[in-house]
């Protein structure tokens, strides 16, 4: 599954199978993210969404099948998607000790660049507070304030990014995107919000859970 065949595919899966706690998770999943473009990655809660994108990221190694990035194969290509790679897991990276302009100025921001993000995601005047004090949709605004810095990496891969966050910050980060992916970014999320992106379409890994039934039969049948 692609979004176009137009555009050069920066990243790709391949007949990809992922495994939990001894669990097969998902298995022959198969799509091409291009550059202008998004994919949403749907499924119920413990279908793999988050396991997915930490596989993609290369936070979990052990997965069959393939990825490429930029036409290059995983362990490989790696270090190189990483170098254009901005990543916004559950967790954030939000660090509790820091102040919301600490932790920009962590991620390399400029005290200038910082203070403009922060104002972008409605966090004026809450630049000084320890995060460990901030409400959990404060926080969220934090990590993502990131997205609003200048110059940030070509591919967005996001877990969640829409949780804790009321309408307007849905709707700023929604805005957001859009620009993104129209200078030319890409944008892997998970999300069940509804969402309004061109160039948008959706991956629901229910399309590629394993049928238990089935191999219960097949495993019976090897045994009789």
């Amino acid at each position: 599954m692609s979004v176009t065949s137009k555009s050069p595919v920066v990243l790709q899966v391949r007949d990809l199978a992922c495994d939990r706690d001894g669990r097969r998770l998902f298995e022959g999943l198969d799509f091409s993210l291009c550059t202008g473009a998004a994919i949403q990655i749907k499924g119920a809660n413990g279908a793999g969404k988050t396991t997915l994108l930490r596989t993609l990221v290369g936070i979990v190694s052990d997965f069959r099948g393939e990825i490429l990035w930029c036409g290059s194969s995983f362990p490989s290509a790696l270090p190189a998607m990483r170098g254009s790679l901005l990543y916004i897991g559950h967790r954030g990276g939000v660090r509790g000790s820091l102040t919301p302009l600490e932790n920009l100025l962590w991620y390399g921001a400029t005290r200038e660049s910082a203070l403009w993000a922060l104002d972008c995601v409605d966090l004026s005047g809450f630049e000084g507070s320890l995060c460990y004090s901030l409400s959990a949709g404060e926080n969220r605004r934090v990590a993502l304030a990131r997205l609003f810095l200048p110059q940030t990496p070509r591919l967005w891969i996001l877990d969640e990014p829409f949780t804790a966050l009321d309408a307007v910050g849905v709707a700023i980060l929604e805005q957001q995107m859009a620009a993104h992916l129209g200078f030319g970014g890409s944008i892997l999320l998970t999300s069940h919000q509804c969402l309004s992106l061109e160039r948008l379409v959706s991956v629901d890994l229910s399309d590629f859970v394993v049928d238990e039934s089935l191999v219960a039969m097949e495993a019976e049948h090897v045994f009789s």
